[in-house]
């Protein structure tokens, strides 16, 4: 079976490259998904991701916000603050000139919409439930051997198999790990008022809590925080947790209702060394896989996306050196600045030494009055870069 590209995974990553190629590059693709279609997904499951205003850009020109948007929840405004001390800060996007910073999805939703848009594309066809289970590189394309013993080939593979992808493994290409000794708790909170497309990253001294307005009165909550306390957690019952997560949070939301099921994972810096191989490239999340704070993860893959599509729409063959060299110094610049600044922030607010307390309160504060400060992190956490 020939195709211009093979796509090893079929999550948003994998599935957004797979929609943007067919429709911007008229490429013929492959995409290989190991999981049928179920809420234990582990690629759209029952989490919220934000987007970016960057990111919803993308969609919008690759044809796919139109298809996501009814369900996603717009935000208007981020409000930054640091538990227990007198700065905080944030931005809207009226202040921004912009009708909305970015919006919150619920990747069950996604992943319902992606499916259709797969089934209904003639250029792509998608191999599920299968899996990956040899490569075969060869000077002018690559091959494919599935589970179901289905070979493809191509004249290039992509990793979008997540941070314990299997095409890395198959090829050798390791990854540095910095574990950030913390774990992100996963729920959707219910609020007795209104939340008014508003998103929170409150700093406590266990570690960031993040508020994304969802639809209704819903927020998706992740609360990092390191074992010990998660093993609490998991423990409370609704009630425990949701007067303790009131008592780390505050009340500017008012009063938190109703607490979901609860999900958890370990929070760590997946990087891999390498961006390409012969005829193979990484995005998403196996490539990289972020802490969660400011947001970074997804945004940063789908430009990811984004730059290997630039690049395979200018060239007729996919995998050929000289085109996947391209794609790898497109993004080493804002791989790099991302996976910096998400690691810098988790040290400088998971510090509770007290010049540190001091000084990143300051820079709190500093940012609201001081604009050079502020372009380049609002781009960032805009996608706007």
């Amino acid at each position: 079976m020939q195709y211009d590209v093979i796509i090893i995974g079929g999550a948003m990553s994998g599935a957004t490259l797979a929609l943007a190629l067919s429709r911007v590059a008229n490429k013929k693709v492959a995409v290989v998904e190991a999981f049928s279609e179920s809420p234990q997904h582990p690629g759209f499951d029952a989490r919220a991701i934000a987007l970016s205003l960057g990111s919803i850009e993308l969609l919008r020109r690759y044809k796919l916000w139109d298809a996501l948007a009814n369900d996603a929840t717009p935000i208007d405004t981020i409000d930054v603050s640091d538990r227990g001390h007198f700065a905080q800060t944030g931005f809207s996007a009226e202040q921004q000139n912009q009708s909305l910073l970015g919006a919150v999805v619920e990747l069950a939703t996604v992943g319902a919409a992606y499916r259709e848009q797969l089934r209904l594309d003639s250029n792509i066809d998608v191999f599920c439930p299968d899996s990956i289970v040899d490569i075969e590189q060869h000077q002018q394309h690559i091959d494919a051997i599935l589970q179901s013993g289905t070979r493809l080939s191509a004249q290039l593979m992509v990793a979008a198999d997540g941070a314990n992808s299997k095409v890395a493994e198959l090829i050798k290409n390791p990854k540095s790990l910095d574990d950030f000794e913390q774990h992100a708790l996963i729920a959707n909170i219910e609020l007795e008022k209104p939340h008014h497309n508003k998103a929170y990253e409150r700093f406590t001294s266990h570690g960031p809590i993040a508020l994304l307005p969802m639809t209704g009165k819903r927020m998706s909550l992740v609360w990092c925080m390191k074992q010990p306390m998660l093993q609490q957690a998991l423990a409370w019952n609704n009630e425990t947790f949701l007067a303790e997560l009131q008592q780390e949070f505050g009340w500017r939301l008012g009063r938190f209702d109703k607490v979901g099921t609860l999900a958890s994972y370990p929070l760590q810096l997946h990087k891999r060394e390498r961006l390409i191989h012969h005829r193979i490239a990484f995005v998403g999340n196996a490539a990289q896989t972020l802490h969660p704070i400011a947001g970074q993860g997804f945004n940063l893959g789908i430009r990811d996306v984004a730059s290997l599509v630039d690049v395979l729409s200018c060239h007729r063959d996919c995998g050929d050196y000289q085109c996947l060299a391209q794609f790898r110094d497109a993004r080493e610049a804002d791989r790099e600045a991302t996976c910096d600044m998400t690691s810098a922030l988790v040290r400088i607010f998971s510090n509770e030494w007290l010049p540190m307390v001091v000084a990143r309160n300051l820079g709190l504060a500093l940012f609201d009055i001081a604009p050079p400060l502020q372009g380049p992190v609002k781009n960032r956490s805009l996608g706007l870069v």
